[in-house]
């Protein structure tokens, strides 16, 4: 079973967020059918514990405004891996070290990802992984 639609733009509305902070490698996966307790993760990363700390403020602002809130937040003193929990989508922010060390790529790399986008009139890089990505590096995004 696919995540729903709801989920979905979701965590399309996190990742947008996310970017606007200049996070790193977005990656947005679709876990709903490994998982029973939520449908979607997002990951991304940030070079510095303040960074984290925007790219989080700023998703929870955003998920406000679409109407919903975290029912946990894990981490956030920390600033290296801050987990927000919204029930149907689950998102991490990792330091880039972090990020590198658990690799929670590696870990979900049979599920699908969730095509993602940045913004029209950002600076051109592109904030997420896709799937050719992770198939050029032998599954190991």
């Amino acid at each position: 079973m696919a995540a729903s639609e709801d989920a979905r733009e979701l965590a399309l509305v996190a990742a947008r967020a996310a970017s606007d902070k200049k996070a790193e490698d977005l990656l947005l996966l679709d876990v709903s059918d490994r998982l029973i307790i939520t449908d979607c993760f997002v990951i991304a990363s940030a070079s510095s514990e303040r960074q984290v700390d925007a790219i989080v403020e700023a998703i929870e602002e955003k998920m406000r405004a679409a109407g919903t809130k975290p029912v946990r937040r894990e981490g956030t003193r920390e600033g290296r891996w801050v987990l927000l929990d919204f029930v149907d989508v689950i998102v991490h922010v990792q330091h880039s070290e972090e990020r590198a060390f658990y690799e929670l790529e590696r870990l979900w790399k049979d599920c699908p990802v969730i095509e993602f986008e940045e913004d029209a009139g950002t600076d051109g890089s592109t904030p997420h992984r896709d799937e050719a990505d992770r198939d050029e590096e032998g599954g190991q995004a």
